[in-house]
């Protein structure tokens, strides 16, 4: 390129980077130059300069295909865009150890911070490791016991109470749980907040009628198919997130008519389409882009780490039609 505009490679770079001790037709020289030739500037080679930032965000969820993770990401985009910073961004499929894999990636490309949605499981060494080589890291929707790390979780054992409340009250003793709790923070808060529910009025929880290891709504829904062929099956659901409600909702479809007519069901996250169920709905609602755009400014901080709680709200779709 120097060759090209006729000029030496510092003065190239000085051009580049707009230095005040080039002249206009220097610049202009170099700037056809290197329109002509298609040169980008290599921004990892840049990063690795002592003293330069990459800029990048490294960011994990647990499973990119839930629409809910789409409104997260946009939520961290439009923070870190007003800081000059962009996200990479990788699925982890609830796998702790593509999670892994996932952050030394983002260790190599020297990237400023990891917004993580822990995967599940109970070993979380890989992160623990992550924060205390200095990176900094920010933890959204779940939290880990023992972490000493900043993290950003819903209300999540209140909504749950609360919803659940919404069912006794509408005369529902025979509740179903679904959920996956094992090792995922939000599954465990939110089935303590249903069972703490249903113990405050005084109502058993039915083994039968939880559902806490089964994954994706085919499976779910093919569970609780099963579910409705047994006696007294349930005559409300509480799903704890909305992929396990859609399991949910589409095995009470093909099972409309034969259903209670009180039939209801909870959801703890909005789901699609949700004003159209032919069943009365609670759903506990909240703003994932407000996550997203919590966890991006708490990983801009430098303050000590802290846990934010965002709050939740109950509200119901309409009621069968």
């Amino acid at each position: 390129m120097a060759l090209k505009a006729g000029v030496s490679t510092m003065t190239v770079s000085r051009a580049l980077h707009d230095n005040g001790n080039v002249t206009e037709e220097t610049k202009e020289r170099v700037l056809a130059a290197v329109r002509e030739l298609g040169y980008s500037r290599n921004e990892n080679a840049r990063s690795l300069r002592p003293g330069h930032s990459s800029n990048l965000i490294g960011v994990t969820v647990t499973d990119i295909s839930n629409p809910y993770y789409g409104e997260f990401v946009i939520g961290v985009e439009e923070v870190l865009a007003q800081h000059g910073k962009r996200v990479i961004l990788g699925n982890t499929s609830e796998s702790q150890e593509r999670e892994e894999q996932l952050l030394a990636d983002f260790a190599g490309r020297q990237v400023d911070g990891a917004i993580v949605v822990p995967a599940a499981g109970t070993e979380h060494t890989h992160l623990r490791s992550m924060a205390d080589r200095g990176m900094r890291v920010v933890l959204a929707s779940r939290s880990i016991d023992g972490l000493d790390v900043s993290s950003v979780v819903l209300a999540d054992f209140q909504g749950a109470y609360d919803a659940t409340v919404e069912l006794i009250r509408s005369g529902h003793e025979r509740i179903g749980f679904v959920g996956w709790a094992e090792g995922i923070y939000t599954a465990v808060k939110r089935y303590a907040g249903f069972a703490q529910a249903m113990s405050d009025h005084g109502i058993p929880v039915e083994e039968r009628y939880v559902i806490d290891r089964v994954q994706g709504v085919e499976e779910v829904e093919k569970t609780i198919q099963g579910l409705f062929e047994q006696p007294k099956s349930p005559t409300a659901f509480f799903s704890a997130n909305n992929r396990h409600h859609m399991g949910v909702f589409r095995a009470a479809l093909q099972r409309r008519h034969e259903l209670p007519d009180n039939f209801a069901m909870v959801s703890f996250d909005d789901f699609e389409l949700s004003s159209l169920s032919p069943f009365p709905v609670i759903i506990v609602s909240h703003d994932p882009r407000e996550m997203g755009r919590t966890a991006a400014e708490m990983l801009l901080e430098s303050g000590r780490e802290e846990q934010r709680v965002l709050p939740v709200h109950i509200r119901r779709s309409v009621r069968r039609v």
